[in-house]
């Protein structure tokens, strides 16, 4: 009998050591992956009746909640669209989206860093107030790119290189987030499903996510520091210079888009091919080099990588297992290559720092109501994917692209500027994929800008990177020099 009734009691006990575990778990390591559980109907409506922290950029809170008479005492108001790609929408009836979402249990105050403010909340009976969210956008910055970009469709990414600091993320067409803040809903239905319908997309932000694009000739910096890094290849590393090329294993013919020959000799070097901006070398040299090195360098840059900012950055995509043909494609960034701006500016960022990736982050500082700094994010490497005589190479190969060859448009007077173009197609008789990316000072940069125009600025297959996407970068590093 002692023996059954001591089984008993040891099941019993390893029982209530599970439960006690599983408790814990749901309410200590689990409770902010389940309050951010959209099916988490409960935490959502205490999120709607919790006065929301701000979302600030500078010192201007471009994000408040204020107190209103209805069932959810606080509606969400946006000041500007400018930052609607950035702070997203947070609707009692749609969800939320960008900062809003990613950031969503510090702002409604049931951060696990909050532990004490809920205590103390709990005990005076009153609710959580949000911490606020601190940007890193630069004003300035923003309001230049979102003015130089205009009515065109498209994204710009401004980056600090050596802190990761984004200073500009826009996308254009937008969305006003007031329009699904309300507590009516009809009228917040209404819009959201609008927006959602619109076939332009206004919801995405083109800066980090959507279909991404394909990257035309910026994907050059990828291919030319793969080459440079393996070994076998110098800047004076030279190909035979021809007007037309067929593809290995084709008959399929590529050109330059110039549609003449890259030089005037019969050999043309690296450093002439990138600063021209022509494909056919470069597609000798994917073919040569092969896509398992491309696809290496590229990874080390960042493609394929889960990356939050702390909003979520759709991965950049090389592709593999090609045939030749199609390898010598992705050497001026066609066939399945497709990027992110984000990504095309860390893959500068990495030739402007000296080899050098920091981390991207949208975020300075989360301070609690209370004022104490909840997080303060610090500048991290995320990847070294090139060495500093690498860097330096193609450093001097972009400031010669900008100086006299592909990127003239991106020009600042008396400043050395470092760019790469890129003009994409996107099929027979489709619009240009309009590129620019590049930094400033070229000596010592303080900007890296990435500027992305779809459907060819609007006139089709007539516009260039050169042409659309260079001066709105050269303004966007204009209003950061100039400060």
């Amino acid at each position: 009998m002692n023996r059954r009734v001591r089984r008993v009691g040891l099941a019993l006990t390893v029982m209530f050591i599970a439960l006690f575990a599983i408790a814990s778990s749901i309410q200590v390591v689990r409770t902010e992956s389940l309050y951010q559980d959209s099916r988490n109907v409960r935490a959502a409506y205490e999120t709607y009746k919790t006065q929301r922290g701000s979302i600030l950029v500078g010192e201007t809170e471009m994000v408040t909640s204020d107190a209103i008479n209805d069932q959810y005492r606080f509606l969400r108001s946006y000041d500007s669209v400018l930052y609607s790609a950035v702070v997203g929408y947070f609707s009692i009836f749609t969800g939320s989206s960008g900062v809003e979402r990613s950031m969503n249990s510090l702002l409604a105050g049931q951060s696990s860093a909050q532990f004490f403010e809920q205590i103390n909340a709990l005990l005076d009976g009153t609710p959580v107030t949000g911490a606020a969210v601190e940007l890193s956008l630069d004003p300035a910055v923003q309001r230049a790119a979102w003015d130089a970009l205009g009515g065109r469709k498209g994204a710009v990414v401004a980056l600090d290189p050596a802190t990761g600091r984004i200073l500009a993320m826009v996308s254009k067409p937008t969305f006003d987030a007031n329009m699904m803040a309300g507590h009516e809903y009809e009228p917040a239905n209404k819009a959201y499903r609008d927006y959602l319908d619109d076939p332009d997309q206004p919801l995405v932000n083109r800066a980090i996510g959507g279909d991404l694009y394909p990257p035309g000739s910026i994907f050059k910096l990828v291919v030319a520091s793969a080459a440079l890094e393996s070994g076998r290849y110098s800047a004076t590393t030279t190909f035979e210079d021809l007007d037309r090329y067929r593809l290995p294993g084709t008959t399929t013919t590529i050109k330059n888009s110039s549609g003449n020959a890259c030089g005037d000799g019969l050999l043309v070097t690296l450093e002439q091919a990138l600063i021209r901006s022509c494909n056919i070398p470069f597609a000798m040299l994917a073919v040569d080099l092969g896509e398992d090195r491309i696809r290496a360098m590229a990874e080390l840059m960042g493609f394929a990588d889960q990356i939050a900012i702390p909003l979520a950055v759709t991965p950049s995509v090389y592709p593999k297992d090609m045939e030749l043909s199609q390898v010598a494609l992705t050497g001026f960034g066609q066939f399945d290559v497709r990027v992110s701006p984000l990504q095309m500016a860390m893959t500068t960022a990495a030739i402007a720092n000296q080899g050098v990736i920091m981390k991207p982050r949208l975020v300075d500082q989360v301070v609690a109501s209370n004022l104490n700094v909840l997080s303060q994010p610090e500048p991290q490497v995320m990847s070294s994917p090139m060495s500093r005589e690498t860097a330096a190479l193609l450093t001097r190969m972009m400031v010669d692209s900008v100086g006299f060859g592909a990127a003239t448009n991106a020009a600042i007077s008396q400043l050395a500027v470092a760019g790469k173009t890129g003009t994409a197609e996107n099929g027979p008789v489709d619009p240009y994929t309009l590129w620019f990316t590049g930094f400033a000072p070229a000596e010592s940069p303080q900007v890296v800008v990435t500027v992305v125009v779809e459907d060819g600025g609007g006139i089709g297959q007539n516009g260039t990177g050169n042409q659309i996407a260079a001066p709105i970068a050269k303004a966007v590093m204009k209003a950061v020099l100039d400060q």
